[in-house]
């Protein structure tokens, strides 16, 4: 844990500094108020200031968004090939939010933002950080972060294979794109008298569990790793009254056991997350897949099968080839039954101007359905 000092108004203060990508603390603070410009901003940041904001609530956000828009106007090198344009891509956006992240805020104890227009933060702040006893400094657009997550956990997404509403916790990814969620309520379930038992790993929200439940799975047992999903799933699980068919279990990818049915959504892109959100999308050396084809063999019942669900959009951007695909799942000891697919319905895929548009205009997603090949 990392603590900065600094002096305001001839008066030292301590804070404990909190960064749920880990970013490092700032070299230095620098207090700022509303006569300060974006330009002034950037080039303080730059130097490696966090700027302390002491002004008003708004002007804040504004500063922010001037800030973004300025970030924003960096174009990047011609002639790049698809995976070029992609890591660019992401050094540009990881760029934009080190310098977005310059702009601090203090929290007091109980989650207490005292600024000038401040709404009241401390529910959602409680939400994503617990108790707090001490004065605290967060990026404020790792605030806002938090203030949006807390809207979105209240307001729900709709999941039109549930008829119900699913309501992401801060920091688990949501279930925004309803074409995986789909598939997984189409695909044929293993037929088993008194219905099959389901491991669901990764589940996040539980939104694959609380499908698979309502199809009519006897038990379904849902992992993962992070202690939010958990919560967040159990939270979803008693929302939709699956409580007593879905347990939920904080656990690395497999529950002891065998089961009728293993489905896993890994996240699809190979690569290094820079944030908690973002270890939804990348798969560092593919671990969860690996993880997933290799243990799929020792945790199915006789005639079980596992559920693979994985968009192709890192065959696209060269990141990984469907043979090296197919030889992963070779390699773990499995053959592919079946498949079903579907194109994206998200705007990303329809617009032209996305710098990835040529790779998300021919995605697709499928639910590769894998056994154990006979021995």
């Amino acid at each position: 844990m990392s603590t900065i000092s600094w002096t305001e108004n001839g008066t030292p203060h301590t804070a404990r500094w909190h960064s749920e990508n880990g970013a490092p603390p700032p070299d230095r603070l620098e207090i700022v108020d509303d006569t300060l410009t974006a330009n002034a901003a950037l080039r303080k940041i730059r130097t490696g200031a966090g700027l302390l904001w002491r002004g008003d609530y708004h002007n804040a956000r504004q500063l922010l968004t001037a800030i973004g828009r300025r970030a924003d106007r960096r174009t990047l090198p011609k002639h790049l090939d698809i995976t070029q344009l992609f890591h660019a891509h992401r050094t540009e956006r990881a760029e934009r939010a080190r310098l977005l992240g310059g702009v601090v805020v203090l929290l007091e104890p109980g989650h207490q933002l005292a600024l000038r227009r401040a709404p009241d933060v401390a529910v959602a702040c409680q939400e994503a950080y617990g108790e707090q006893t001490e004065p605290m400094l967060i990026s404020l657009s790792e605030l806002l972060g938090v203030l949006s997550a807390r809207q979105w956990q209240e307001k729900g997404v709709p999941i039109s294979a549930l008829e119900a509403h699913i309501h992401p916790r801060h920091s688990v990814f949501s279930p925004v794109r309803s074409e995986y969620v789909d598939l997984v309520a189409q695909a044929p379930m293993p037929e088993i008298d008194g219905g099959a038992e389901v491991f669901d790993l990764g589940t996040g929200t539980g939104v694959l569990a609380a499908v698979l439940a309502r199809r009519g799975a006897a038990k379904v047992i849902a992992t993962d790793i992070n202690p939010r999903a958990v919560d967040s799933a159990r939270e979803n699980m008693q929302h939709l009254g699956l409580a007593d068919r879905v347990e939920v279990r904080e656990a690395n990818l497999f529950p002891p056991g065998r089961a009728d049915l293993v489905v896993c959504n890994p996240p699809w892109l190979p690569g290094t997350a820079t944030s908690v959100l973002e270890l939804g999308i990348y798969d560092e050396d593919s671990t969860m897949l690996r993880g997933f084809l290799h243990g799929l063999p020792g945790h199915l019942r006789p005639h079980g099968e596992g559920w693979l669900i994985l968009s192709d959009l890192a065959e696209h951007l060269q990141l990984r080839s469907r043979d090296e695909l197919l030889r992963l799942i070779g390699a773990a000891g499995l053959e592919v039954i079946g498949r079903v697919s579907t194109v994206p319905r998200h705007p990303r895929a329809q617009d032209p101007h996305d710098l990835l548009h040529a790779a998300r205009s021919q995605e697709v997603t499928t639910l590769w359905r894998l056994r154990p090949v006979a021995g």
